[in-house]
């Protein structure tokens, strides 16, 4: 179903634009392909991809950020801003009002504003959300002039496959010609979570590549059939990469902080694959020392890479007193052992790395171009509102343009 969003109660009023739009006369279109890694942008696996990505501007030093998730990305690339502004740090939180881990699938969870709302406030444009997860759609509800509730949700993965996904983008743009697209293609990322060392599963993740690349590629030709391909810009990227584990590289935290006389009953957890979040619950007048005795045993633990304050990281409040890495091959699995059953995992150092590149028939677009700069997922907000002339958020952006694909 495609809906025309409501309103939004109590946003701010509108800011003037800036009158330097690079591209203002630019269809833009983010494509994200959850959970693509940079070495899968390849001839024998995504080869429309690739020839897009050539014939561009592409970007080799390209990261998510941490926790390196599909909520936390996704809110950065439209948001433009850290964890600690934007209110999702990750995937999954312990919510205190609630006392238990939920998560963070709500409009009201996103607490910073986006392109997709800010673009027809302030600028008048049309813009649409085709999200195909059913979390993702849910943070974002509300924030576009024009939503896809996807449809159909496979059971388990709660995601609509590629196919409809582009067949609702294409819709969308032939029905309403939104200025901007914020489109989410998740066959990749829910395949690669089963994703394991045996050959046909391997086959199941390189299927669900090719058809991916065989989606873009039809919604270009979508572009060059009807006269939009001209004006229209692609940037296309990655929320996370993918790792994968074996069945005895797993990580349970809980026992261990359990088993510790000062900290047992008292420590609540998060768990989000690749990366742990750790609550103190217990006496607020004990946090410092306990938060210290967390630490120090949970780097004992095999697979446990690193240990982060919140604020390290920018995570904010919701992210905890502490944010626990793995290594490359481990994943996270509590409270039990069969919490965490699927192989396939991110959130950790290893899936930071993603591909990333500017594409599209637009005359401005530079092509062959490679750029060793580093960007990240941060830096997609600031970039569409370059091309638009909108202005920063309060307390500005916290990424920045990647405008090196575009001249003039």
């Amino acid at each position: 179903m495609i809906g025309t969003a409501p309103a939004l109660i109590g946003t701010a009023p509108a800011r003037a634009a800036t009158p330097s739009a690079l591209l203002p006369d630019a269809d833009v279109h983010v494509l994200v392909v959850d959970g693509m890694r940079p070495d899968e942008l390849a001839p024998g696996l995504t080869p429309h991809l690739l020839a897009l990505a050539d014939a561009g501007t592409r970007y080799t030093a390209a990261r998510a950020i941490s926790v390196a998730e599909t909520l936390p990305n996704h809110a950065a690339m439209m948001t433009g801003v850290l964890p600690h502004r934007s209110g999702v740090p990750a995937n999954s939180i312990f919510d205190p009002v609630l006392g238990r881990t939920r998560d963070l699938d709500r409009p009201t969870d996103l607490r910073a504003g986006t392109v997709l709302d800010r673009l027809p406030r302030e600028l008048g444009l049309t813009t649409a959300s085709v999200l195909s997860k059913r979390y993702l759609h849910g943070l974002f509800g509300g924030r576009a002039s024009v939503a896809w509730d996807p449809v159909p949700l496979l059971p388990l993965t709660e995601h609509a496959p590629d196919r409809f996904t582009v067949d609702a983008l294409i819709s969308v743009v032939e029905e309403r010609s939104p200025r901007f697209t914020f489109t989410n293609l998740g066959d990749v990322d829910r395949v690669g979570h089963l994703d394991v060392l045996g050959a046909s599963l391997r086959l199941a993740r390189t299927a669900a590549l090719r058809s991916a690349d065989e989606q873009v590629a039809r919604f270009v030709e979508f572009l060059r059939a009807t006269g939009r391909w001209e004006r229209s810009v692609l940037m296309v990227l990655a929320d996370h990469g993918m790792d994968w584990s074996a069945p005895d590289q797993l990580i349970g935290l809980v026992d261990v902080l359990g088993a510790d006389p000062l900290l047992a009953g008292s420590v609540r957890t998060a768990q989000n694959g690749g990366a742990n979040l750790l609550y103190w619950v217990g006496d607020p007048a004990a946090r410092v020392d306990a938060v210290a005795r967390m630490r120090e045993v949970a780097a004992a633990v095999p697979g446990v890479a690193a240990l982060y304050a919140g604020a390290d990281l920018g995570l904010g409040a919701a992210a905890g007193d502490l944010v626990a890495l793995c290594d490359a091959g481990w994943r996270f699995s509590d409270p039990s052992p069969l919490s965490n059953p699927i192989p396939g995992n991110h959130g950790h150092a290893a899936t930071v790395e993603i591909p990333f590149f500017v594409a599209g028939g637009h005359a401005s677009i530079r092509r062959g171009l490679t750029v060793a700069d580093p960007v990240r997922t941060l830096d997609v907000a600031p970039t569409v509102a370059a091309l638009f002339g909108l202005a920063g958020p309060a307390g500005g952006w916290d990424g920045r343009a990647a405008t090196h694909a575009f001249a003039g």
